[in-house]
């Protein structure tokens, strides 16, 4: 059976709690992943948190794009020695890849970054992608890797980004303002005026919202690849959907022809 390549993108609000790393829920992740490994999939991991895990050791002020390019340059290494600790749990190794917007700008610089990920793949290692905070200010301000997740799905050939998050599915109207909300299971196209709704960070640590997910689902889509989004917090919806076929809960992005 022939590996299918996926990316599974977690955000800060998950992998955070009270102001720290939610070792808890990494950990599930992780067994997640080492799952999804058993089932053939070749996973690519995004993973912010890097901010968090350095305001653990130097509790800076966090609303200073300064300080959060250091917390970001202190929490990087902490953020990976954590991984590897708990992939080691399940025989399993990781590897850190840290990556500006800019690589995606460039042909060759995309090539050069494919190669590299393909060759961790196809040795069984885990990349672990995260953008590289301390240099790039303009993520840092904006964005929570929701939307280089989506450039690493497409430019690295993976059929699926599946994104973890505190939202859990995509809803017909704010299911935290309306009790009568309803869950979108399937998501074949998405209007200009959700694309560019206001931004809703929900987290200290977080930049993103619904808005950037959609725009990934967006970019995806046009580019004939699906995004998933689930909770990352109860990982049952994914697991069903990735390991089982089943969709239960959750949205699926694709496109119908």
């Amino acid at each position: 059976m022939k590996s299918q390549r996926i990316v599974i993108k977690v955000g800060s609000h998950v992998l955070t709690q009270d102001g720290a790393i939610a070792k808890a829920r990494m950990l599930a992740l992780v067994e997640l992943i080492a799952e999804l490994k058993a089932h053939k999939y070749e996973v690519i991991l995004v993973s912010s948190g890097a901010v968090a895990a350095g305001h653990t050791l130097l509790p800076l002020d966090r609303s200073s794009v300064a300080n959060r390019q250091a917390l970001a340059a202190i929490g990087q290494p902490l953020l990976l020695k954590m991984y590897q600790e708990k992939f080691a749990k399940f025989g399993h190794l990781c590897s850190q890849v840290l990556l500006s917007a800019d690589v995606f700008e460039v042909v060759e610089q995309i090539a050069h970054a494919k190669v590299a990920i393909d060759t961790l793949l196809k040795n069984n290692i885990v990349p672990i992608i995260n953008e590289n905070d301390t240099v790039s200010v303009e993520e840092l301000v904006f964005g929570d890797n929701d939307r280089l997740s989506a450039h690493v799905a497409h430019y690295f050939d993976a059929k699926m980004l599946v994104i973890l998050s505190d939202i859990d599915a995509f809803y017909d109207k704010d299911p935290n303002q309306y009790s009568d909300a309803k869950r979108r299971a399937v998501v074949s196209e998405i209007s200009q005026d959700e694309l560019e709704a206001e931004h809703t960070p929900n987290n200290a640590f977080a930049t993103g919202g619904i808005v950037t997910k959609l725009q990934s689902a967006d970019f995806l889509m046009k580019h004939g690849r699906e995004m998933f989004l689930a909770s990352g917090f109860e990982l049952s919806d994914v697991k069903a959907f990735l390991v089982e076929g089943k969709h239960v809960g959750g949205t699926l992005f694709k496109q119908t022809k």
